[in-house]
């Protein structure tokens, strides 16, 4: 099997020798004086069989050419054909590997950066990526409902988009410290001061293109660390309710037995300490039980929500005006859990002082930043100091004089297993507010 280049050498060794009979004859024909003419026949036949023979080599080279300038232009759709010759064949062969290959990359690379940009897009922190300018290049989905309602920020200025911010934010913004920060939470369109959020902001810088880019994290860090703080109250409660539990249970059975032991002896005042140790450990028991159901709530059943049906069974405990039409939504709640907040929630607002008449329930739906229900049970009774506000969903906190500082906390705790988030703010009129934010459910 003779090489490429042997098959050159004597293509061209052919087409001299073609263009030598060629010439020789010419010259031999028509004599000396046409020795100019045999010249030029011999140049042409050579030209021409050096052409007609490397035609093949010609169009595969050209080929590869064009081949490699799409790769340049990052196309690998081309593939080449073989041409019946080994070495070319060999090198078309190595050629459409490295496409393939390359296109395999490629898409390997563009499914990963859908599965990335669909990981920032649904992540809850906040990311911007911004320039030299401060022109907003890239913002994830939560920056959008941050900053704009949704709608698109790209190409927007920094300075310009947080303009109408809260005024922590926008400091943070300004600033090029990282760090933690305060500010109200949102709630619709406004801002609860009241209800304050804690946030986490970090900041980075990148070349790309040779430009300097600045990227901005933000992280809401409040529900992680009230998920913290109430794993920790479950953990002590747990322990306190097992220790309780062990001591409860042997007093409960010496008291049956100590009345078995003395029912044949007619002593008023020791039947009157059994039934005081009785009635403390079913105290004691029913008080264990309240903080047990708060450690052991179950995950929600979720299912839409018949509202008119529930309102009229809330109606039938405690008294309220509902000042607003019903949830328009589809959402679907835990309608047995979403009762109990409802039920505790109208429980404080009529022991608080308020007339019944003034204790209101107003639903309200929410589009932006994220579609949702807002549940407000409003009261005109005494209200809370701002002190007894940032405590009040806490466990064991309460300002009632058999409190047991567990209702909020419950509310809360439901409340956030469905996503939502629980607030609470004085009005200015008098009175207390309690909102309930619930995002709603996709069906």
């Amino acid at each position: 099997m003779l090489s490429l280049r042997t098959k050159v050498v004597l293509s061209n060794m052919l087409s001299c020798l073609l263009a030598a009979m060629a010439g020789a004859l010419v010259w031999l024909t028509l004599g000396d004086n046409s020795l100019w003419l045999a010249v030029l026949l011999m140049l042409a036949v050579c030209y021409f069989c050096s052409m007609w023979l490397t035609k093949r080599l010609s169009d595969s080279l050209q080929a590869l050419e064009i081949g490699l300038l799409n790769f340049k232009d990052n196309d690998f759709s081309v593939s080449l054909h073989p041409y019946g010759e080994p070495q070319l064949d060999a090198l078309v062969s190595l050629y459409n590997q490295a496409s393939a290959k390359l296109r395999s990359e490629r898409q390997f690379i563009y499914q990963r950066e859908l599965m990335l940009d669909k990981v920032i897009q649904n992540s809850p922190n906040v990311m911007l990526l911004v320039d030299d300018s401060q022109r907003v290049i890239y913002a994830n989905g939560a920056a959008r409902h941050l900053f704009n309602h949704g709608v698109k920020v790209e190409g927007m200025l920094l300075p310009e988009l947080i303009a109408i911010l809260p005024e922590a934010l926008k400091t943070a913004l300004n600033s090029e410290q990282e760090g933690l920060f305060s500010m109200g939470s949102s709630s619709g369109d406004s801002i609860d001061e009241n209800d304050v959020e804690t946030w986490h902001i970090s900041r980075g810088r990148f070349t790309q293109n040779n430009q300097q880019h600045h990227l901005i994290l933000l992280k809401q860090l409040t529900k992680e660390l009230n998920r913290q703080e109430v794993a920790v109250w479950k953990k002590v409660i747990r322990i306190i309710s097992h220790e309780l539990n062990n001591s409860v249970a042997p007093i409960a059975s010496m008291v049956n037995s100590g009345r078995f032991l003395t029912q044949h002896l007619d002593n008023t005042k020791l039947q009157l300490i059994f039934d005081t140790i009785e009635n403390r450990t079913s105290h004691l028991s029913q008080f264990i039980s309240h903080y047990a159901q708060f450690a052991k709530l179950p995950l929600p059943q979720k299912q839409l929500i018949d509202w008119s049906k529930m309102t009229q069974q809330l109606a039938q405990q405690y008294p309220f005006q509902v000042l607003s039409p019903l949830p328009q939504i589809p959402i679907k709640l835990d309608a047995v859990q979403l009762e109990q907040v409802l039920i505790n929630l109208l429980k404080n607002a009529h022991e608080s002082g308020a007339d019944a008449d003034s204790v209101a329930l107003i639903f309200e739906d929410i589009t932006h930043p994220v579609a949702g229900l807002l549940i407000k049970v409003n009261d005109q009774g005494s209200g809370m100091s701002s002190e007894v506000l940032s405590q009040a969903l806490l466990p064991f906190y309460s300002t009632k004089q058999s409190g047991t500082g567990i209702g909020l906390p419950l509310c809360r705790e439901i409340i956030e297993a469905h996503g939502g988030r629980i607030s609470l703010q004085s009005r200015p009129e008098g009175g207390l507010s309690v909102k309930v934010w619930l995002p709603a459910q996709q069906s």
